[in-house]
């Protein structure tokens, strides 16, 4: 009999064993807004609790910019990931990525915006005094596949006013959110693109910071922001991930809804949202005006050229306002 307990007891080991060798490994990608101790604190509880509920193996991906985390999905690495809306966009066209949720403010915000922030006693009170372009001026943009810090204060404050920030300002840098508010709050840069979000999380992190800094701008809004995977998971590995997060926190969670809810607030969100790529339309208008009002302030082409390309990216831009609009009404 002992012999018999045995033996089944060494089966079931081995199923478990094997079970685990089996279970699927996914890396979750996240975009670096902030210092990677501080993403990793909020999105562990999160990610602990995909892989509890979906039964795969979930670890979190960090990469130092960006681009490392789009790269990953690129070559296979990051099978999913949270992204800004231009990363997403990036990670569609070029690294096979799919929108498949979209996350929702703690506040039910239905997005967020970028702001210009200055130090509070600055002389400088909006876009104008910005934009005197005397080369006196210090500025932080964000990565250049941020959506508020790069993409939306480069296509409504410079490319409107047909700006070159290298050329208006005496130094551009690019860094993450967190550093860019701390820069401006302590006196090394004279402003910085920001977001409402990571101002709302200065405020609570660091009251004193967010006390020396004020917004001279504030952008149209910007969408949410969007949960990527790659298009060739599984089909029941991508059934899975999307029931954990579109119920997760929510009256058909089958796991500890005051739970799950706290996690969320850890991340300054409430329960996620279906979404599709088409949450990226009005990302891919503003990254074709952009490129429109390069295209028609640079004096290297001839009108012929200039008129050519713009056409083309006119045409192109007309597509996808027709195509929000419709999603609109």
């Amino acid at each position: 009999m002992n012999a018999v307990l045995r033996g089944a007891a060494a089966v079931a080991l081995a199923v478990t064993f094997t079970a685990n060798a089996l279970a699927e490994e996914i890396n979750f990608g996240i975009i670096s807004t902030e210092s990677q101790q501080n993403l990793k604190s909020k999105w562990e509880p999160l990610l602990a609790d995909l892989s509890e509920k979906t039964g795969l193996e979930v670890k979190p991906f960090f990469a130092s910019d960006y681009a490392g985390v789009i790269e990953g999905m690129r070559f296979g690495k990051v099978q999913l990931a949270w992204y800004g809306n231009k990363s997403a966009m990036e990670a569609v066209d070029r690294a096979d990525g799919e929108v498949f949720a979209q996350t929702v403010s703690v506040e039910g915000e239905p997005g967020y915006w970028s702001v210009i922030l200055a130090p509070k006693d600055s002389k400088l009170n909006s876009v104008e005094d910005l934009l005197k372009c005397d080369k006196s001026v210090n500025f932080g943009l964000g990565d250049p596949n941020s959506t508020s810090g790069f993409l939306v204060p480069t296509t409504f404050v410079f490319a409107a006013n047909n700006v070159e920030p290298k050329d208006c300002f005496k130094n551009v840098t690019n860094a993450n959110h967190e550093t860019n508010a701390m820069a401006v709050a302590n006196g090394q840069l004279d402003a910085a693109a920001n977001n409402t979000e990571n101002l709302t999380l200065l405020e609570k992190n660091n009251p004193a910071a967010f006390a020396k800094v004020k917004v001279i701008w504030k952008s149209p809004l910007i969408p949410s922001d969007p949960i990527v995977w790659r298009k060739d998971l599984p089909e029941e590995t991508k059934a899975k991930i999307k029931d954990f997060f579109l119920t997760y926190g929510t009256d058909q969670s089958r796991g500890d809804v005051a739970q799950e809810k706290e996690v969320l607030a850890g991340l300054e969100w409430a329960p996620f949202k279906p979404s599709t790529n088409d949450q990226l339309l009005p990302i891919r208008v503003m990254e074709l005006s952009k490129s429109i009002a390069k295209i028609k302030g640079d004096a290297s082409l001839s009108e012929a050229d200039k008129q050519a390309q713009v056409e083309k990216l006119e045409a192109q831009k007309a597509e996808f306002e027709e195509k929000l609009k419709a999603n609109q009404s």
